[in-house]
């Protein structure tokens, strides 16, 4: 495919400088290369979709952001300790309406990812997170939460400052929150740092993005000690959207432009800001207590038991 890719590139650029006609050849061979890359997007497996979701020009967080959230004025710290620049806190307004939004970033290049931790949130992320929601609270606004991170920082100083329990104050506040939530994976969703900032009344996941308790890396160095089962182990995971729609994890998936969204970012933000525009104006009408009881069946129900066949394993002394 990248091969085809190249010769039009090279047929296109021959034409320009030698003005000989190539427009038929080129023309047969975009045709070639869209059905190409239709059928080959089409039949991803799980680890090759773990690869488009960290396609290192895939659109990020506050891509997103900058694209679809008009007047956007940032929040910054915890009021504790520090501001983490993983997770971006902010008001704004979609398609017309105001928001608060919740974004997890990893950065763009090197420095911009060092800011970022690589999208690996602090405490002082999620406590930040959480005081933007409590403000949307106050003042009647829907909270839009785009993840995209592979866990939460398991360091030291992470560790120190109460991590999990930031973790997990986020989980009971967003179940009882007094507002709509909408939750999008737009990249990777990884354990409980895509879910601290997960708890929605719907969790959408652009198409070739993922969601998973744990990396496919991770997985296989438990399981097998070693990272060269991660294929495997992100098939075993069912981390994808399609796979996670069947299983009733999440509710929706927003569709990406052909052969990811990295190749068409304008698409990709147009998809999703009208999946956000459209789900928003579901959940405006409801009352609060049928918003939180929906809420809270919908967490209740979530996910299915899948009655399998194991063949038990024969142990010798």
């Amino acid at each position: 495919m990248a091969k085809l890719n190249r010769t039009i590139g090279e047929l296109e650029a021959e034409q320009s400088t030698s003005g000989r006609n190539h427009g038929e050849q080129i023309r047969l061979l975009r045709a070639q290369y869209l059905e190409l890359l239709k059928n080959t997007y089409a039949n991803l497996s799980a680890w090759e979709t773990v690869q488009v979701a960290r396609h290192p020009q895939r659109p990020l967080a506050m891509d997103y952001v900058n694209r679809i959230v008009k007047d956007y004025t940032e929040l910054h710290g915890d009021r504790r300790f520090g501001d983490d620049r993983a997770l971006r806190v902010g008001l704004g307004r979609i398609s017309g309406k105001r928001v608060m939004v919740i974004a997890q970033h990893k950065g763009r290049d090197t420095k911009e990812k060092i800011e970022c931790n690589f999208g690996c949130a602090h405490p002082e992320g999620y406590r930040k997170a959480l005081r933007g929601m409590e403000m949307a609270e106050k003042f009647s606004l829907p909270v839009v939460s785009l993840i995209d991170t592979q866990g939460a920082y398991p360091g030291v100083g992470s560790e120190e400052r109460g991590v999990a329990e930031a973790i997990a104050l986020n989980l009971r506040e967003m179940s009882r929150l007094k507002t709509p939530i909408v939750c999008v994976v737009v990249g990777e969703g990884g354990s409980g740092g895509a879910l601290g900032v997960g708890v929605g009344d719907r969790v959408g996941m652009l198409e070739f993005a993922y969601y998973s308790v744990i990396s496919p890396e991770g997985c296989a160095a438990i399981l097998w000690k070693s990272g060269e089962k991660a294929a495997e182990a992100a098939e075993a995971l069912k981390l994808t959207s399609k796979s996670l729609k069947s299983l009733d994890v999440i509710d929706d998936i927003v569709r990406e432009p052909l052969g990811g969204a990295h190749r068409n970012p304008a698409e990709a933000a147009a998809n999703l800001e009208r999946h956000l525009t459209r789900t928003l104006s579901e959940l405006r009408p409801l009352s609060t207590e049928k918003l939180l009881e929906t809420r809270y069946n919908r967490w209740r129900r979530m996910g299915k038991v899948l009655k399998l066949d194991f063949q038990p394993v024969s142990r010798g002394r």
